[in-house]
């Protein structure tokens, strides 16, 4: 049986493999980052799908280096995106998925990863989804609330903790309000018809376009039904969403042309940025639920709409790239592909994928997690193990690498890329991988912490452990992912030596955060 892999020399080969601009030509390069929702490591092409085709993701692998074992932190959105950002786990600030009604979940004060680019004299920018809250939040709520009017500016936002332009789905798709915000108005809203969303403010105004609850009106979702309860509350372009909202019917999305929307703000900003360096964080909506693909993709799959809306996210991925060659920006541009946790199928609406993970069967022959168990909201493999490929022509070499490696290690790495000093009290659980990513580094990460709804789980070399969980009666786990990828095999009562060493180091990395800072 493997032992653990030894710790302290594995932080010395990464503390002697850091890269830096001035280590290169000195030339800052731009940074985009397409960031899938719920892309499992199955559904692109590279990575072994068959059943969804996705050759501009192809393009970037076989041009960038591809990683097998790259992670987000968490196998939900809102903790990933939280630790990418900021450089700390989502669980340190008890953050779980966020409500529709959410205030910032980041603090304005924070090291966050746009920041490092902003000191680096980088203009930055998100373009899509961003589910970490907006507003302030409300003192006399019982539970976090918004205050956020959405007639007036809807701040602190994306703005206030480093980025200098925003376009965003704020929540998710499935949850209200159904509208885009630029920066920190929303867009297209008439005064006369006041955009109102459950909890603040209250009441709604009269003038307040009505529409149909899908509790007591289910005919009025005429897209598609709601599978399970929570999405069938405001019937918005006939699909029921989370939460209630009033108004701004002239300001609302179009579902179907949401995809187009993002790639085109995304496009103009490019552009309007060419000639200086930039940090364009394009957080998609695809694939995640309700899936809506625009027509021109509908039955490109045999998969139904999430098999469709993967190859949509394809053909922008590939849009974003070409807009790159048009403006000669393609070869001083770190183009990064990833996705915020592992995949789902029926998640909530009757979209034609009606199979789920924990069920053990697959979606019509392709598995969304490819070799792995699991996926969104569980802490096995296919939870965290996403697609991770990383292009910058001329100082990647293109290939596969096996390191372990986070989304959380970002700020920290290009914070070392870009000589950006990171505040000793913050980002307290990002590396600096920078060697990693270039692919420099074949090992990576010592260890990793997969964070889930209640409990956490370790990555330290082959070893995966998944922690006691007492409160809700669920055991340990132990796997070794050399002798069995899938974690099918516990080994938890065979080896209760390694299992009792890899609590302890948990346990001291929660309690000691993830870094020996110097």
């Amino acid at each position: 049986m493997n032992k653990l892999t030894n710790v302290g020399a594995l932080i010395v080969l990464a503390m002697t493999c850091q890269v830096t601009v001035a280590q290169t030509d000195g030339t800052k390069p731009n940074v985009v980052l397409i960031y899938g929702d719920d892309v499992g490591y199955g559904d692109v092409g590279v990575y072994g799908s068959e059943k969804i085709l996705t050759p501009n993701i192809d393009r970037l692998a076989k041009d960038g280096l591809v990683f097998s074992d790259g992670h987000s932190t968490a196998p939900t959105c809102s903790p990933s995106r939280y630790a990418m950002l900021t450089g700390c786990y989502g669980f340190r600030q008890g953050l779980g998925i966020l409500s529709f009604n959410a205030p910032l979940s980041i603090a304005v004060d924070r090291f966050t990863l746009p920041r490092v680019f902003k000191q680096a004299g980088y203009a930055t920018a998100i373009i899509g989804k961003w589910h970490l809250g907006l507003g302030n939040a409300d003192p006399s709520s019982d539970r976090p609330r918004s205050t956020a009017d959405w007639n007036r500016e809807v701040k602190p936002g994306p703005l206030e903790v480093g980025f200098d332009y925003s376009f965003l789905l704020p929540n998710t798709n499935d949850r209200v309000p159904c509208v885009y915000l630029r920066n920190h108005r929303v867009v297209n809203l008439d005064p006369k018809d006041p955009l109102w969303v459950q909890g603040f403010p209250a009441p709604r105004d009269p003038r307040s376009t009505t529409y149909p609850d899908g509790r007591k009106n289910p005919e009025a979702m005429t897209y598609y039904r709601n599978s399970r309860p929570g999405h069938n509350h405001s019937v918005i372009n006939g699909i029921g969403r989370g939460g209630s909202m009033a108004g701004g019917k002239s300001a609302l999305w179009d579902d179907e042309t949401m995809a187009d929307t993002f790639l085109e703000e995304a496009q103009e900003y490019i552009a309007a940025n060419k000639d200086k360096p930039f940090f364009l964080f394009f957080s998609s909506q695809d694939i995640h639920c309700p899936r809506a693909p625009h027509k021109r993709f509908q039955g490109k799959t045999d998969l139904g709409y999430r098999g469709d809306a993967m190859v949509a996210l394809d053909w922008v991925a590939g849009q974003l790239m070409d807009t790159l060659e048009e403006h000669g920006l393609a070869e001083n541009t770190i183009v990064i592909f990833s996705s915020d946790n592992g995949p789902v199928y029926d998640d909530g609406y009757n979209d034609g994928t009606t199979v789920r993970p924990t069920s053990g069967e697959v979606d019509g022959g392709h598995d969304a997690s490819g070799p792995y168990r699991g996926g969104k909201y569980q802490l096995y493999e296919g939870g965290t193990r996403v697609p991770f490929i990383i292009r910058w022509p001329g100082k990647i070499q293109p290939g596969t690498s096996e390191a372990l490696v986070s989304q959380v290690d970002f700020l920290a790495s290009f914070a070392a890329l870009l000589n950006v000093d990171v505040p000793k009290d913050q980002a307290t659980d990002s590396r600096n991988m920078m060697s990693a990513f270039l692919g420099k580094d074949r090992q990576g990460r010592p260890h990793v912490i997969e964070e889930g709804y209640w409990k956490l789980a370790l990555r330290k070399g082959a070893w995966k452990y998944i922690a006691l969980d007492e409160k809700h009666k669920k055991k340990a786990e132990l796997y070794n992912l050399d002798e069995d990828i899938s974690e099918q095999d516990d080994l938890l009562d065979r080896h209760p030596e390694v299992a009792a060493e890899m609590a302890r180091l948990l346990q001291s990395l929660v309690e000691g955060g993830t870094l020996e800072r110097k």
